[in-house]
């Protein structure tokens, strides 16, 4: 070691001891691409930073959440869930699953992020409290208006006490989320059904394509909207997201577009092609967010 690296390690030993930090040549180059790689998140109300997502993870077996952890088994049918907690019968309340065109998907879900505060990026800023994601298309538990039938674009509302309740409940790596289409008339019942649902949801690369020119061939070239996100580069990540999963998607023109809803400032995230409308309808189908631009 010379002299001059030998002094240069001694005053950045001394900075951190005082709680100053040297930046070292390429980790800020890093830093800033891992920065860049983390889905911009809302500020929640009270002005503290948004917790971080939590990263995607595989659903645990059902019988393991059954010994130790949180199962929750939601009927499309009964309109319904019921929540175990340990094995043990936790509480049960209706919900309202997604209306006709944003229908809830069916499968087996890990919960991928909790955010006590949190509003939809995509339908008008909607409020979604308690917010539990099951799929990183849009699918989430959380507080919201409970008719007693289907009226959501495919979350799953709860009356926002037993949200709250159950918010507090749950914990990422111990809760496992069963949705069924079947009607469920007891406890029990939801209990055997979830045994028997093992298989996870379909894999994202696994769900089918869409044949564009089946759907609409010879149909006019139409814009559909994906996602509002809150930076370009949110849009940026949500358009590489969604093409992964549905690989059609990459011959759609995208476009980023800018828009002031309110005070705040969104980027439209939008694509164009021929029967583009159709392509939606497929979409919303297999549980993407997505509506037409008129």
């Amino acid at each position: 070691m010379n002299r001059a690296t030998g002094a240069f390690a001694i005053l950045a030993l001394v900075l951190s001891v005082l709680g100053f930090g040297l930046t070292v040549p390429g980790r800020e180059a890093r830093a800033d691409a891992q920065e860049a790689a983390v889905v911009t998140q809302p500020t929640p109300p009270n002005g503290q930073p948004a917790p971080p997502p939590i990263r995607p993870q595989v659903p645990l077996p059902v019988q393991d959440v059954l010994q130790s952890g949180v199962l929750v088994v939601v009927s499309k049918a009964s309109q319904r869930m019921h929540v175990f907690k340990d094995g043990e019968r936790w509480g049960s309340s209706p919900v309202s699953t997604g209306k006709r065109g944003h229908s809830t998907p069916a499968g087996v879900f890990p919960i991928l992020q909790k955010r006590v505060f949190h509003r939809s990026n995509i339908y008008s800023n909607a409020p979604m409290p308690y917010m539990q994601r099951l799929t990183w298309r849009g699918i989430a538990i959380h507080a919201g208006h409970v008719p007693g039938y289907p009226a959501s674009h495919g979350c799953i509302r709860l009356p926002r006490r037993f949200a709250k309740a159950l918010f507090d409940l749950t914990r990422a790596d111990r809760t496992t989320v069963v949705v069924t289409n079947a009607p469920l008339r007891s406890e029990q019942g939801a209990v055997t059904l979830a045994l028997n649902s093992q298989a996870p949801a379909v894999s994202p690369l696994q769900q089918p394509v869409v044949d564009l020119a089946a759907l609409a061939p010879n149909a006019p070239v139409q814009t559909i909207q994906l996602a509002a996100a809150l930076s370009p580069g949110e849009a940026e990540s949500h358009w590489r997201g969604v093409v992964a999963i549905h690989p059609e998607l990459a011959s759609f023109r995208k476009a980023v577009v800018p828009a002031v809803v309110g005070q705040r400032r969104y980027w439209r995230l939008r694509a164009t092609a021929p029967g583009a409308h159709a392509v939606c309808g497929a979409l919303r189908r297999s549980g993407q967010d997505c509506f037409n631009v008129i």
